[in-house]
């Protein structure tokens, strides 16, 4: 998700076939160690880039990485299982390494990797794999709401392997719409009510991986990569891009832009160590110190999409299929007097997107500017959704 911003896409395209193919011509054997959400992040990669060619001819690789994940993890009812562990959220309070819990996280990765296998298979011109895929993404939709939805906490929570509901609201159960998988108007946004509650998910110093009135909370000592409580990187970003996702395209009254801009600077003002820009494995929810400080794991850890988040979610430009540019920031228009975005690639273009509240910082009048090259394709006095044609 972050490397599909990058100017020049050789580093990305040399990374994907490391996986898929750099096992003498095959995938490496460790791409299943842990969930992952690869062809969705492909697919994602598509909609900035257009490079048709590399995604398509890698179709029948991804196919058949997902196919494997059906083999390994699918349950006969449809949903996949996973231990915590391999989940790369372990110690966590609903889970365990050694039981195969439905969790939200891989039931979620896998919806959006088949939604995205209809698409390329789409692409493609393969009508009949991407009803195959269509039809998986739907299926695995219903199970998912129907199965891991509790209607007592109003949040997606994991279940044993009997399909019992494991009463405890965790972080991964925000993860359903990092992929738009909850069916608007059914009553699950409501789970965003715990983001802004002190007694969920908000603490002074981000976002918990579990809400902070269980009594397990913070019970599992510091480490061991616990994920009971503490804030990650990692799973900030995907709350946070899924929060974006909310604000985007949901109708609800539980959260707001402010919501997601006041997380935002709270996980910004995280990435500092001894004075130094610094970004580790996991920091105290209170005092906001890294649990594993200059540890070389945590030193190079690098879970984040956080310029994903600054150019997709704060500024706002969200890829599409078309060549109509859309921004939708999410800054709150009293936050900020100015920004500008500037020489980012989309579509083969170059996008330049300014907001300049009284038109006197860059000199392109006032507001909000989109430009492609040097001509302006959109423009609002407000920082609002604003859409261009590229010329």
């Amino acid at each position: 998700m972050e490397g599909r911003w990058l100017r020049d896409q050789t580093p990305y395209d040399d990374y994907v076939l490391y996986w898929l193919r750099g096992n003498n011509g095959v995938p490496q054997g460790h791409l299943h160690k842990f969930s992952q959400w690869l062809e969705h992040a492909l697919w994602s990669r598509w909609l900035v880039t257009q490079d048709t060619a590399a995604l398509t001819g890698q179709l029948d690789e991804l196919v058949a990485d997902y196919r494997l994940w059906e083999k390994e993890h699918v349950r006969p009812d449809g949903l996949f299982w996973q231990e915590d562990v391999r989940d790369a959220m372990e110690e966590s309070i609903s889970g365990g390494r050694k039981v195969k819990n439905v969790r939200p996280t891989i039931n979620s990765y896998m919806f959006g990797n088949a939604v995205a296998l209809g698409k390329i298979a789409r692409l493609a011109g393969r009508e009949d794999l991407a009803k195959e895929f269509d039809t998986k993404a739907s299926e695995l939709r219903k199970l998912v709401q129907a199965t891991l939805w509790d209607d007592e906490l109003k949040f997606f929570g994991a279940v044993n392997e009997k399909l019992e509901k494991i009463k405890v609201r965790e972080e991964i159960g925000f993860i359903p719409w990092y992929f738009n998988l909850p069916e608007p108007n059914h009553g699950f946004e409501a789970a965003w009510r715990q983001f802004t509650d002190e007694q969920g998910f908000k603490a002074p110093w981000g976002i918990t991986t579990a809400e902070r009135r269980h009594p397990k909370f913070r019970t599992h000592g510091t480490g061991t990569c616990e994920w009971d409580g503490a804030v990650w990187p990692f799973a900030t970003s995907q709350t946070l891009t899924a929060l974006g996702n909310v604000l985007h395209d949901y109708q609800q009254d539980a959260v707001t832009k402010r919501d997601w801009f006041d997380s935002f600077l709270t996980y910004t003002k995280s990435h500092v160590y001894d004075g130094l820009p610094y970004i580790g494995e996991y920091l105290d929810e209170k005092t906001g110190a890294w649990l594993k400080g200059r540890d070389p794991r945590s030193f190079y850890y690098n879970h984040s999409t956080y310029s994903d988040l600054v150019i997709s979610d704060l500024i706002g430009l969200r890829p599409r299929v078309d060549n109509t540019v859309e921004v939708a920031p999410l800054l709150p228009e009293d936050a900020w007097p100015w920004f500008c975005l500037e020489g980012v690639r989309y579509h083969g273009r170059d996008l330049t997107i300014i907001w300049d509240k009284d038109g006197s910082r860059f000199n392109r009048g006032k507001g909000l500017t989109v430009l492609a090259g040097d001509k302006v394709i959109a423009r609002s006095e407000s920082l609002k959704r604003v859409t261009g044609r590229l010329p």
